[in-house]
């Protein structure tokens, strides 16, 4: 693959996943790399002439009114960032750290923030030789950047700190030389550039939102195979019902469900059996084409802040003014996963009650109890449904907003954050479950298929119920589902079964 070419401008998640999880190479274009020479050389000016500037000429936070001199400005970044190091928690996965490197090149690439080209072209040659920080995930209040967290990253262009490499976890100096690389020494300006931003609770956010978007469309084809062992009733996505309610997310969605169906002998006409289905089949445009208007809510939040400079101050040589302000902030991205945590478990909570449908000998139609071959000595399925309500309800405390959360820090000085990464780490686990409570609803209703007969099933349902069956035989007999429910999950999040559908119905909405 070609390398990503950073200008602090064009980034979008789906490079940020491609950086993160394939190793794809990362370049600074040469616009970019200007623009970042001509900031540097404005710091270097305004250090030499001995100007008041916030974190350069002055201690951090309530020691915003401590001059410091020319001769402790690289004194005063280094202790920042030896200061600031103390995170906690289990660190980072590989592939989150990888993305917030390259969200904090991108910001650096922008050419406001007064870094040396030098410590930008190190952060990046880490990328590219594969140098991750051991970044804890614990100790961001969302504001001021993630101070905590990123600090552990920066430590690592220091020589000091942690890193893995090759999968091995190492003292960052010996990650570096492993590599090829040598420490830099900050000076003015570049310990708090390095920290002073958003990408812990963005790269997080990125990663996660990509998965969530994989589910979404997924849990439409999961959906239309239930539909289709309940012997359900597709009427209830005719375009002319969406176009009255004009919804795109929802259009899409019914058009999905009609593209997915199309072809079955299972589904049934209103009246053949019955004369409405319940509400998580007939109102499945309404409730996952909801989720997907949250979906793009947060994709264009994302886009906007993974191409953003947000730390403080910023500086503009073409008029040679130095800003300090707050686009550090994240009450941005911590209500945009506030709100994806939301969307995600809505997705959960309307698949289990299509899992209770499929289970539940009462609702199920006809199909023996808990998908049981010999109901009574066996109990078939039965727990799964309980393993999802247990997930789902899990859902539903971490759904709790973190952003309406705001506990004052440096004395008062900054009195008000966002708790962004709190959310975007809640949001991991709510999306984790979801794979899970999806996972449950497919192999239900794959189960569920064949005591009504699987060759019904509309060809892409019957894809997908192929490629599960690659995963997970029957339950003819009891047996532990732990591991079933894990590998479809992890297949659900791999994309796999999505592939499986689109090659028959083309690029699902």
């Amino acid at each position: 693959m070609t390398p990503v070419v950073l200008d602090g401008k064009q980034l979008v998640p789906e490079l940020v996943m491609e950086v993160a999880l394939d190793c794809r190479a990362v370049i600074l274009c040469a616009d970019a790399a200007e623009r970042v020479s001509r900031c540097r050389e404005m710091v270097e000016e305004l250090v030499a002439a001995g100007k008041v500037v916030y974190g350069v000429s002055t201690g951090f936070g309530k020691f915003s009114d401590v001059h410091i001199s020319p001769q402790d400005a690289a004194k005063l970044q280094i202790n920042l960032i030896r200061s600031h190091a103390c995170a906690v928690g289990s660190p980072l996965p590989e592939a989150t750290v990888r993305a917030l490197m390259l969200l904090r090149a991108n910001a650096l690439a922008k050419g406001y923030s007064g870094i040396r080209p030098v410590t930008l072209q190190l952060l990046i040659d880490c990328i590219n030789l594969g140098v991750h920080p051991v970044v804890p995930e614990q100790g961001s209040l969302g504001a001021s950047g993630d101070l905590a967290p990123l600090s552990h990253l920066a430590l690592v262009l220091m020589g000091e700190g942690e890193a893995f490499y090759q999968g091995e976890r190492l003292p960052g100096a010996a990650a570096l030389a492993r590599a090829g690389l040598k420490p830099i020494t900050l000076q003015a300006k570049e310990g708090l550039a390095l920290i002073n931003g958003t990408q812990i609770m963005t790269s997080i956010g990125t990663l996660t939102f990509m998965k969530a978007q994989r589910l979404a469309q997924i849990a439409d084809a999961i959906a239309a195979l239930t539909l289709e062992s309940l012997r359900g009733i597709p009427e209830a996505f005719a375009e002319e019902v969406h176009q009255a309610r004009p919804y795109p997310e929802q259009i899409g969605v019914a058009k999905n469900f009609r593209t997915l169906l199309k072809g079955s002998k299972l589904t049934t006409r209103q009246g053949e059996i019955r004369v409405q289905d319940a509400y998580s089949l007939r109102c499945l445009p309404q409730v996952h084409g909801a989720t997907r208007q949250v979906l793009d809510y947060v994709r264009d939040k994302l886009t906007i802040e993974i191409n953003s400079a947000t730390d403080n101050p910023l500086l503009f040589p073409e008029d040679g003014q130095v800003i300090s302000g707050g686009n550090f902030h994240g009450q941005p991205i911590a209500f945009a996963m506030d709100f994806l945590k939301i969307g995600m478990s809505e997705l959960a909570n309307i698949s289990e009650r299509r899992t209770e449908r499929l289970v539940n000998p009462a609702l199920s139609g006809g199909l023996p109890p808990f998908l049981s071959r010999n109901p009574g000595i066996g109990s078939g399925l039965m727990i799964t449904q309980y393993v999802s309500a247990s997930l789902v309800s899990e859902n539903k405390v971490l759904a709790h907003p973190a952003s309406v959360d705001s506990i004052p820090s440096s004395a008062n000085q900054e009195d008000h954050v966002s708790m962004g990464t709190t959310a975007a780490r809640h949001a991991v686990q709510v999306v984790d479950n979801v794979s899970k409570v999806l996972a449950i609803e497919l192999i239900c209703a794959a189960e569920a298929a064949e005591f009504i007969g699987a060759d019904g099933l509309a060809p892409a349902t019957r894809a997908l119920y192929e490629k599960l069956r690659t995963l997970v035989p029957p339950v003819v007999d009891d047996r532990s589902t732990s591991a079933d429910i894990e590998r479809t999950a992890d297949a659900l999040l791999s994309g796999e079964f999505l592939v499986a559908v689109e090659a028959i119905t083309g690029p699902l909405y």
